[in-house]
C-alpha cells in the first residue's frame, strides 16, 4: 500500500495520522457529551440566584446568572440616616458583589464542559482570550 498523505507532513498509518485521529475521536466524543449535558447546564445556570447583604444589613441585593439585579430590599433604617451618596455605594458594591458570586457560579456550573478560564472570558466579552485559548488547546499548547 503506498502511503497517503494527510496535510503537508502526514502520512496515513503513521503514528502522526494515528493521534490526529485520536483526537478527532476525542473532539466527536466530547462534542456528543455536550449536546446530552449542555440543555441541562443552561437550565441550571439560567436558574442562579444570588442574594447579598451589605455589611451594614441595611441593603439586600439579588441578582440573577448574568448580574442582572432581580430584587433589591432596603431596610426602613436607612432613613435615620439621609445619606443618598452612601446608599447609592452600598447598594452598588452590593450588587456587585452578587453579581460577582452569580458570575463564579456560573463557571462552576459550566466546569465539566468549558475550562474556567476560557467561561470567564465568555461571560466577560472577551472573544479574543476565548478564540486564543480555543486555538492553544487545540495547537496543543493549552
Amino acid at each position: 500500500m503506498l502511503p497517503v498523505r494527510i496535510g503537508v507532513n502526514v502520512e496515513f498509518g503513521s503514528a502522526e495520522a494515528a493521534g490526529m485521529q485520536a483526537y478527532a475521536e476525542e473532539l466527536r466524543t466530547t462534542f456528543m457529551r455536550m449536546q446530552d449535558e449542555a440543555l441541562e447546564l443552561h437550565a441550571q445556570a439560567r436558574a442562579v440566584r444570588v442574594t447579598e447583604t451589605s455589611a451594614d444589613a441595611l441593603v439586600s441585593a439579588t441578582v440573577g446568572a448574568r448580574g442582572e439585579l432581580i430584587r433589591l430590599d432596603l431596610d426602613p433604617r436607612i432613613y435615620r440616616r439621609p445619606d443618598s451618596r452612601q446608599l447609592a455605594d452600598t447598594i452598588t458594591e452590593t450588587v456587585g458583589r452578587a453579581a460577582a458570586k452569580a458570575r463564579e457560579r456560573v463557571v462552576e456550573i459550566f466546569a465539566p464542559l468549558i475550562p474556567p478560564d476560557q467561561m470567564e472570558a465568555h461571560i466577560e466579552g472577551d472573544v479574543e482570550t476565548a478564540m486564543r485559548q480555543l486555538a492553544d488547546r487545540m495547537t496543543g499548547k493549552g
